[in-house]
């Protein structure tokens, strides 16, 4: 057996699980219907199969009808569950993983207009900023029928024969009864916090008088709000105690902070540039206090952090969620000693920004999470092997390159540049940032283990291409930053990209014209911040930076929030001028019929980019496809068999932003699901 503390196993009462490392509770949001249903299902199973001890679904089951979801979680309160969830399980169980889930009220943390358009109820009317309903003050009915639909939701995952199961209790009803800043109900359930806990251990005792003594139980909650005026570190070690003492749970999981707003959610779960492990210690305090079985996750993305979590005995179990959205076959790339294989965890949190705007959860570089169905973690070789060139080492080409590489094609790539990355290289300079360059790192360790050709410092013409013999051409030679979207003075005015790259020096007073939305615009505010200037930036759109998204925002809004700097939306910069030694930008507005004016050093316009694609089409004629795909093919995983020119001596296709201004996962997911099949 290995001495790896991460591999040692753990007993949790009569449950042995495998090894030390576990995935939280969360919601990817691929229920159908509510219902964890076969995309579900393939999620999880896929982690299970590679190794990972105990894979804990949901974040949060609702547990009731009046707390519909935010975004799409299962349905704990509806009998169909059992079925859905009981073939999870089993196939989780045929490899030998643990299952539990996570239920919930949401209490005030959702929104009255959802589903049966019941109103939102909580121990005080205080409203939640982040989803703004003013909540009804509960009545004695709301709390006895509440009680009573939690020990039904734990029946029934019993009753599909999960190895247990956690209550949450951070942000939602739970904790809402715990805070004083929520609960101002008079007694028996307010007042002093062996009041305001009454409404939990009521539920568990509840479910241990239904599902009986050896149904697993524990409660993932915050020890500690981080809220003037709520309950802090010490009550926490209070809670945690009462928790332990009252013999009715078998373990706990502990965070830190609060949920209510997104800057509180990001401190709760960091993302790209917070610290890894912030409050590790916390939770290791929690176990030292009480010497009781005790879980954490929050950036844990590394296996040295997540090994020092147990070796320190900070934590009996490690949850090490993202890190497994991004790579569901850690675990057993450490057991056959393959740690430099995983695909890193870069922090970006697309996953978990997306599912809070109501989208599927996604990896920004594994664009086979989510799409277990029919995407492959792990590449299938190739029938016959072929002659693969591609052009572009972005990470639309890396992932191209990796891909083919692992089904055994013989693989050049070309790159203008002296080393790979595309537009990843500007984004990663931001030392905030910095992570996103492993996303490129990955890829090209793995390519030099498969045998890639990198030709880099060549801007690869028709003729380099052909040179290669292909078989198979693939275009991802990304786009350039656009510019020119001005009525006047499209001369005067600078991108993103300029700033970010250093070729253009920051003025002292400065307007960004942000047009895209994205990550190019807000990190070149901060770097022109970063010198005192003056900045102002300008959208159009009535919602500020909305593909950056809610959690990727915060670190933004920190750092430009604490310097000199204005942020105006529903405002279309529409011409620059010269104005002696300064430019005077003429702001317009979508809703018509009125001009503003700024004077200003310098104009920074983000709209985007456009394709660089005059290789592709000087190959188009010479190909044996016209560069024509088969969307059909591609979308439903079918080959690509589109012969338009019988004479072509290759296939060509583009991808990334060649095509059109996308996204890092949107290149990569063109990269995956074409060259699989090639």
């Amino acid at each position: 057996m290995s001495n790896d503390p991460l591999l040692q196993p753990y007993r949790l009462k009569h449950l042995t699980l495998r090894n030390r490392i576990m995935i939280t509770s969360h919601e990817p949001a691929y229920p159908e219907d509510g219902m964890p249903k076969d995309r579900y299902r393939a999620y999880h199973v896929e982690r299970a199969r590679a190794g990972v001890a105990l894979t804990m679904t949901a974040g949060s089951a609702s547990v009731s009808r009046d707390s519909p979801p935010v975004f799409n979680n299962i349905l704990a309160w509806k009998d169909e569950v059992v079925g859905w969830m009981r073939k999870l399980t089993d196939e989780c169980h045929d490899h030998g993983c643990a299952v539990m889930i996570q239920l919930t009220h949401l209490g005030r943390r959702t929104r009255w207009d959802k589903a049966d358009w019941l109103p939102v109820v909580s121990p005080s009317h205080e409203r939640e900023a982040a989803h703004r309903s003013f909540p009804k003050k509960m009545e004695d009915w709301d709390i006895a029928r509440i009680i009573g639909d939690y020990v039904d939701a734990a029946e029934r995952m019993k009753a599909a024969g999960l190895d247990g199961l956690e209550l949450q209790a951070y942000g939602h009803l739970m904790d809402q009864f715990w805070s004083p800043l929520t609960n101002d109900l008079d007694g028996p359930y307010g007042g002093s916090l062996d009041n305001r806990l009454r409404f939990t251990f009521d539920i568990l005792r509840g479910i241990r008088d239904r599902c009986g003594p050896d149904f697993i139980l524990g409660v993932r909650y915050t020890g500690d709000e981080c809220l003037a005026g709520g309950f802090d570190a010490g009550d926490g070690i209070a809670i945690s105690h009462k928790l332990k003492d009252s013999g009715l749970v078998d373990f706990l999981n502990v965070v830190r902070g609060h949920i209510d707003t997104d800057a509180g959610l990001t401190d709760v779960i960091p993302v790209q540039g917070m610290r890894n492990a912030p409050h590790l210690e916390f939770a290791g305090a929690i176990r030292r206090a009480t010497d009781f079985p005790t879980f954490h996750a929050a950036k844990i993305p590394d296996v040295p952090t997540a090994r020092h979590a147990i070796a320190a005995g900070l934590v009996d179990m490690v949850g090490m969620t993202r890190a497994h959205i991004a790579d569901p076959h850690l675990v057993r790339k450490i057991v056959e000693g393959r740690e430099d294989d995983i695909r890193p965890c870069v922090g970006a949190n697309y996953c978990l920004d997306r599912i809070y705007q109501g989208e599927l959860a996604f990896c920004l570089h594994n664009a086979a999470t989510g799409r277990e169905e029919t995407m492959p973690h792990v590449i299938p070789a190739a029938p016959i092997r072929k002659r693969v060139t591609i052009v572009g080492a972005g990470p639309a080409g890396m992932e191209a390159a990796r891909v083919a590489a692992e089904r055994g094609h013989a693989v050049t790539v070309f790159e203008a540049a002296d080393r790979p990355g595309g537009q990843i290289r500007l984004t990663a300079l931001q030392e905030r940032r910095r992570e996103m360059m492993a996303i490129i790192a990955w890829r090209q360790a793995m390519c030099e283990r498969h045998g890639v050709t990198f030709r880099f410092n060549t801007v690869a013409e028709a003729g380099d291409v052909l040179a290669t013999d292909p078989d198979e051409v693939i275009i991802a030679t990304g786009g350039l930053p656009h510019t020119e979207v001005l009525t006047e003075g499209n001369d005067l005015v600078v991108s993103a990209w300029d700033i970010l790259s250093g070729d253009v020096k920051p003025g002292g007073d400065v307007l960004i014209h942000d047009d895209a939305g994205d990550h190019a615009a807000l990190q070149a505010a901060d770097l022109i911040a970063a010198t005192g200037a003056r900045v102002e930036i300008v959208t159009p759109d009535r919602a500020f930076a909305p593909e950056v998204m809610a959690m990727n925002l915060v670190p933004y809004m920190r750092s430009l929030q604490a310097r000199d700097t204005t942020f105006t939306v529903t405002w279309r910069l529409q011409s620059v001028a010269r104005d002696g030694n300064r430019l005077r930008a003429t702001l317009g507005s979508d809703y018509g019929g009125i001009t503003r004016e700024r004077i200003v050093d310098q104009v920074v316009v983000n709209h985007g980019t456009r394709p660089l694609d005059e290789l592709y089409f000087d190959l188009k004629p010479l190909s044996s496809n016209g560069g024509e795909v088969d969307y059909e093919a591609l979308t439903t995983g079918g080959l690509q068999d589109v012969r338009t020119n019988p004479g072509g001596a290759f296939r060509l296709f583009r991808i990334g932003d060649a095509v059109a201004a996308r996204n890092t996962h949107a290149a990569i997911y063109d990269a995956l699901r074409l060259v699989k099949d090639i």
